[in-house]
């Protein structure tokens, strides 16, 4: 088989397989893969149909190289562009490991062609349709109606990640106050663009604050 026919197979095996995703939105209410998820039975289902898959960093660019094993120079590019964390009050390594972590993440979903969930799909909840028999309410002109929700583009979506991260590894209260502090700004994005999402990073704040008053 060549590298692209190898290719189909590990997908079919893989979506045969029952892997459980193990991130949850709380407030959108759908699970989601984290990159551990999915990696070690990947790598599993490679060996078995006979690929090998290498990933390297650019400063502009990310590249996944799926090669057949049986004949090397046969093999599938799968880029995807770098981004950027720009988290303040973390250092610029730390920031640069968040981000190829997540890039890490979508190379494998576009190789595995890994069905994600739409954050548009949760931005706004569908109304049910007003009953025949129930009058239509008056339209009210005192207030201007409020910006849909648009969904988080690639750059937020890592941003909520990196939150998360570096919130986990605060060490007092104090800390993580700053952390949201610092980068209030795109936080705000963020509650614009996703209000569910931004609840649910507001949650995994005060979760982590009160742990950090459990460990005093």
């Amino acid at each position: 088989m060549n590298v692209y026919q190898k290719l189909n197979l590990a997908r079919e095996k893989f979506h045969a397989a029952e892997i459980k995703k193990s991130g949850h939105n709380k407030f959108a209410g759908y699970y989601y893969f984290e990159l551990g998820d999915f990696v070690v039975p990947a790598l599993q289902i490679f060996k078995e149909v006979g690929l090998t898959s290498v990933i390297r960093f650019e400063q502009n660019i990310a590249t996944m190289d799926i090669v057949n094993n049986e004949k090397p120079e046969d093999r599938i590019s799968i880029t995807s562009p770098m981004s950027e964390a720009a988290l303040k009050g973390c250092h610029p390594v730390q920031n640069l490991g968040a981000v190829e972590t997540y890039i890490r993440r979508y190379l494998w979903v576009a190789a595995l062609e890994i069905v994600e969930h739409d954050a548009l799909d949760s931005a706004e909840p569908v109304k049910d349709a007003p009953k025949k028999d129930e009058p239509k309410a008056a339209p009210k002109t005192e207030h201007k109606a409020a910006p849909k929700a648009v969904g988080l583009n690639d750059d937020q979506k890592l941003m909520i990640k990196v939150l998360k991260e570096f919130a986990g590894n605060m060490s007092d209260e104090k800390e993580l106050k700053e952390l949201w502090g610092e980068n209030l700004p795109k936080i705000e994005a963020i509650e614009a663009a996703d209000p569910a999402a931004h609840e649910d990073l507001k949650e995994h704040f005060r979760q982590t604050r009160t742990k950090l008053k459990e460990k005093k």
